[in-house]
């Protein structure tokens, strides 16, 4: 099981802060595909994912008991 943190809009999107994960093992890219699949309009070309609180690239693995947050792009002024 894999665990994943929803934060600003994505939260606003998927109607929930984190949610768990049936899955053994996938990619970065497996889980931002799923993310837009399950809600579209995800924006997965746009987010980046964070395994374990650092910075995965989208080949990298994510293992079950793992801790994923998709971070959006921040606007700012």
């Amino acid at each position: 099981m894999i665990k994943v943190h929803y934060f600003a809009r994505l939260r606003e999107l998927t109607g929930k802060s984190e949610e768990t994960i049936n899955q053994e093992s996938l990619t970065v890219q497996q889980l931002l595909d799923w993310a837009e699949e399950t809600y579209p309009g995800f924006g997965k070309d746009m987010i980046h994912v964070a395994v374990n609180e650092e910075y995965a690239l989208k080949d990298d693995v994510i293992q079950s008991g793992d801790v994923c947050a998709f971070i959006p792009p921040v606007s700012g002024g």
